[in-house]
């Protein structure tokens, strides 16, 4: 039986203010088997949008946690952005992942919304596909004159009456929660700058002025070409696939064709594979006729037996360059801020560390979002030494052929310094954090932190191997020495940190490395 995990996508109207940002994701990550998937915040829309997945027990917690601690933080009689809202947490859609159904999500939801109604005096309405009316499957429908238009309405237009909870707002406004399936951010570029052609294509493409079903069009120009923008909310009834191709029939009646396109965040391996299936006439295929998902259902039935997953160490000792020493770094680092979670979980609640426990939200939340980034980072190390290699196999026949070589190893290989730089910029974070919960965490697991913080610091030192080789083969010795500097300042504040961590060590626990 699949393990049951739900996504939730939870928008919070908070890009500017990250302290504030950090406590709401603290929330999240502070309820035991949820993981960080992304988080991302946007100043000029002043809106912060939090991807996690869990059980669902875990989720329906996170989520309400979350709701809660945005409607104490942000006030929307102060708020301003670009993105429209209605609340301090604007939306929370559970999407079904493995061993879910839909209708257990819409449970989630209906669950979730009577319990912000109740207990933190919220309206709440209910959307997509756990909409209990027509009129509010669409989100926009239910944003229409934002916070400021609900708050001159609710109460006197039967229409705006909430599913849940008041028939008026208060600073934090209204929340929207549903259920649906997952989304896929899909754009693609046209061989044109003309943007009417993308608006028309737009116009024959979303469902709402009569295209296809489960889809959503803009036409827009992006840096010079013409872009259609598009959400597909059900992959499943209207896949990739089809929609690729309809765009591609609708740009040929103006003599264009396709470009390029482009997702836009997470897009689920199915609905890959079902456009890879579909362009290769593979009739009768099965997924587990994929490579990878054979060898990770034996990885996983492996995993069960020892409770160990290695697949990670397997790759590494493969006779392949990558994962190499830099993505080794990453890995070994997410594991350092995984520890600094810890010790700031077992911190919290515990009456005796009770003045130190904002300072241990704000260090979980953060420790989880490194863990999330230095995560992602081990795949961008490896997939940016595959750049270098692929740069030094370029053709050289020519003088122009071998400019172009010569420039592309010189990119690829400033961009394969850059990703382990960026994780030494990380790491110190994770240093830092490890030195206040040495200092102020719980005393029975100091140990642990500074365990993290010894794992963060190997983490650099192998970071900036990496880094260093890189720059060693830059011709633009400037830049490369500016980047270097960049590393040096890193370093000594590392050692600073280590120093502050020794010191605590001793004086809280009379442990000391000589």
């Amino acid at each position: 039986m699949s393990k049951a995990l739900v996504e939730c996508i939870t928008n919070f109207s908070e890009g500017r203010r990250e302290a504030v940002v950090a406590e709401i994701v603290g929330a999240i990550t502070a309820v035991k088997g949820i993981v960080l998937l992304d988080y991302s915040s946007d100043g000029d829309h002043n809106r912060s949008v939090v991807t996690y997945v869990g059980p669902p027990d875990a989720v329906e917690e996170a989520a309400f946690r979350s709701i809660a601690k945005a409607a104490e933080l942000i006030d929307l009689d102060k708020h301003q952005g670009e993105h429209p809202r209605i609340g301090a947490t604007d939306v929370v859609p559970f999407v079904p992942i493995s061993g879910v159904s839909m209708a257990d999500c819409v449970a989630m939801a209906q669950r979730v919304g009577q319990r912000v109604g109740d207990e933190l005096n919220i309206p709440v309405y209910l959307y997509e596909e756990a909409a209990t009316r027509p009129e509010r499957v669409n989100l926009a429908k239910i944003r229409k004159g934002e916070y400021e238009g609900l708050k001159a309405e609710i109460g006197s237009n039967p229409a705006r009456e909430p599913d849940y909870g008041p028939s008026k707002v208060g600073k934090a406004g209204a929340t929207v929660i549903g259920a649906r399936q997952p989304l896929v951010a899909y754009n693609v570029y046209l061989t044109t700058a003309d943007i009417s052609i993308a608006k028309q294509i737009a116009t024959a493409v979303r469902a709402s002025s009569g295209g296809l079903a489960y889809v959503k069009a803009l036409g827009m120009l992006v840096e010079g070409r013409a872009q259609v923008s598009m959400n597909l909310v059900n992959f499943r009834k209207t896949p990739v696939f089809r929609v690729v191709e309809m765009i591609r029939r609708e740009a040929a009646r103006y003599g264009v064709g396709v470009h390029s396109s482009e997702l836009i965040g997470l897009i689920p391996q199915e609905a890959m594979i079902d456009s890879a299936a579909w362009y290769l006439q593979l009739d009768g295929f099965q997924a587990d006729q994929v490579l990878e998902n054979r060898i990770q259902s034996a990885q996983a039935a492996e995993q069960s037996e020892s409770g160990v997953d290695t697949t990670f160490m397997e790759a590494v000792a493969s006779g392949d360059p990558t994962p190499g020493g830099g993505s080794a770094a990453a890995h070994t680092a997410a594991l350092a801020a995984a520890l600094v979670a810890m010790v700031a979980r077992v911190t919290l609640g515990k009456a005796k560390y009770a003045d130190v426990e904002p300072e241990m939200k704000t260090t979980l939340a953060q420790a989880e979002i490194l863990r999330a980034e230095l995560t992602a980072a081990i795949e961008q190390d490896a997939t940016a030494f595959e750049a270098v290699i692929a740069a030094f196999k370029l053709p050289k026949a020519s003088d122009a052929d071998q400019a172009a070589r010569s420039q592309a190893i010189q990119d690829a290989t400033l961009h394969a310094a850059e990703v382990p730089l960026e994780v030494a910029h990380k790491v110190v974070k994770v240093i830092d954090l490890a030195a206040l919960v040495v200092a102020k965490g719980n005393l029975n697991a100091i140990s642990d932190g500074a365990s993290g913080a010894a794992l963060a610091r190997a983490a650099l030192t192998s970071a900036s191997y990496n880094v260093r080789i890189n720059l060693a083969s830059l011709k633009d010795a400037a830049n490369a020495q500016t980047l270097l500097d960049e590393l040096q300042t890193l370093e000594k504040r590392a050692a600073e940190l280590e120093a502050d961590i020794q010191s605590a060590l001793k004086d809280r626990a009379d442990l000391a490395i000589p």
